[in-house]
């Protein structure tokens, strides 16, 4: 049975395994973004914690998303739950760095100037400081959602859906087409949300340091 033959007889299975696919991806980042971005912004005031917690967050991502799972498993059970913590901490690091950095390396001179025309700490940080570092958050973001795609298909293990459920199901049965109707569309997703987020990073970037007239 090639790849078409599954496609044309299970059209709804597929897409179902697609959309949760992407519904568990989409979870993972926001979380992770939700919790980075602000911890990020913090670490920036605060850079003595930063070192600590950068090597905290760095150590937790060197451990392998099955031994990830296996906890996760063991604490919550199977489905979606775990699933979703498992990735949304796998994808605080690139963000949180990004975050961290992004700002870190914003021209002190640029929140002088915000603050010699009277703006509080609050507006400097939404009308200068984020601006500027919102390219580096975007990438942050991307690299994020990109690894997310990936290891969401390990998903499938603990029950949560997805891609990952076909993948396990060829490799389970040694059926090939089943390996690829997962494998195929988790490679062309990375793909895709990597060139969609770059064009909104791009947007995002102000036009002074995309090197064009403003």
């Amino acid at each position: 049975m090639t790849i078409m033959d599954y496609l044309n007889n299970n059209m709804a299975t597929f897409l179902q395994s697609l959309m949760r696919h992407i519904e568990i991806v989409a979870i993972s980042v926001l979380i992770g973004a939700f919790v980075s971005i602000p911890l990020g912004i913090y670490l920036t005031r605060h850079k003595r914690l930063a070192l600590f917690v950068l090597a905290f967050a760095g150590t937790v991502q060197t451990i392998p998303g099955l031994v990830m799972l296996g906890f996760a498993l063991i604490l919550f059970g199977i489905g979606l739950m775990p699933a979703l913590i498992v990735l949304s901490i796998y994808s605080i690091l690139p963000i949180l760095r990004n975050t961290y950095i992004g700002i870190s390396q914003v021209d002190s001179s640029y929140v002088e100037a915000g603050r010699g025309i009277g703006m509080t700490d609050f507006q400097v940080l939404f009308k200068v400081e984020l601006p500027l570092a919102a390219s580096s958050i975007m990438s942050g973001i991307r690299i994020s959602t990109v690894y997310t795609v990936s290891w969401a298909t390990l998903a499938g293990m603990i029950g949560a859906g997805g891609l990952g459920d076909l993948i396990w199901t060829g490799l389970s049965t040694y059926n090939k087409t089943y390996i690829l109707a997962g494998a195929l569309p988790s490679a062309i997703l990375a793909f895709v949300f990597s060139g969609l987020l770059g064009l909104l990073q791009r947007v995002l970037t102000p036009k002074g340091i995309r090197g064009e007239s403003a």
